[in-house]
């Protein structure tokens, strides 16, 4: 049976106050038309992305965000001044944050890795949690250094509003966890640039209110 909204309100009057997290994908990359891997790659924000930025700052205008977490890589930290204009709060950059260390395959497309590394490729294909490129991270490896680093962020700020501006990947293994799925889905998940996501944290659940807004 569904809880009434009276009965729900019970409940989560009874679960104490939320962890809002607002967790953002940075804006537009500078060779987004090519549609290259970045993983570490150190690539900025077009324009368009800058649009995108100043669109999620519109849309959190009225949010009562205490402090702004990133990703140290350029593209989600510049996201965050943009959104955090005005505001006047410290960023603070993490390199848990970071997108995917995807490492021989950085920087190049779907189509080169899939000509130059048929056999990797594939092998991802079929295991995409643990396989890793040579010299880079598995999703396992991200999920677990992201999701221990957004732990440590909820603890330290229990009942208060968040900023998060992070990755694709990064982003999707939040949203797997808070979701309760299996990692092994998390490609399922879209994350747009410039998606805002919008998870409440308790001490026992996550409520996903937005995804890929």
């Amino acid at each position: 049976m569904v809880p009434t909204n009276e009965k729900r309100k019970r409940m989560f009057d009874e679960m104490g106050p939320a962890t809002r997290i607002y967790l953002v994908r940075h804006g537009e990359v500078a060779n987004a038309h090519e549609k290259r891997y970045n993983g570490f790659n150190d690539v900025d924000i077009t324009e368009e992305g800058v649009k995108q930025m100043r669109s999620v700052a519109e849309r959190l205008n009225g949010a009562s965000i205490k402090a702004v977490y990133c990703s140290d890589l350029i593209r989600a930290s510049r996201g965050a001044e943009i959104i955090n204009n005005g505001r006047g709060l410290p960023i603070i950059k993490k390199t848990e944050l970071r997108e995917r260390n995807i490492g021989v395959w950085e920087n190049l497309t779907i189509e080169e890795i899939m000509k130059g590394y048929k056999d990797e490729w594939d092998r991802f294909l079929n295991d995409v949690v643990d396989f890793k490129p040579d010299g880079g991270e598995s999703m396992k490896e991200v999920d677990g250094r992201v999701n221990k680093e957004l732990a440590r962020i909820v603890k330290d700020h229990k009942g208060e509003e968040i900023l998060m501006v992070a990755h694709g990947g990064v982003n999707r293994t939040v949203l797997c966890r808070a979701l309760g799925l299996d990692l092994k889905y998390l490609f399922r998940i879209e994350q747009r640039y410039g998606a805002l996501n919008i998870i409440d944290y308790y001490d026992d659940i996550a409520i996903v209110n937005l995804m890929n807004g």
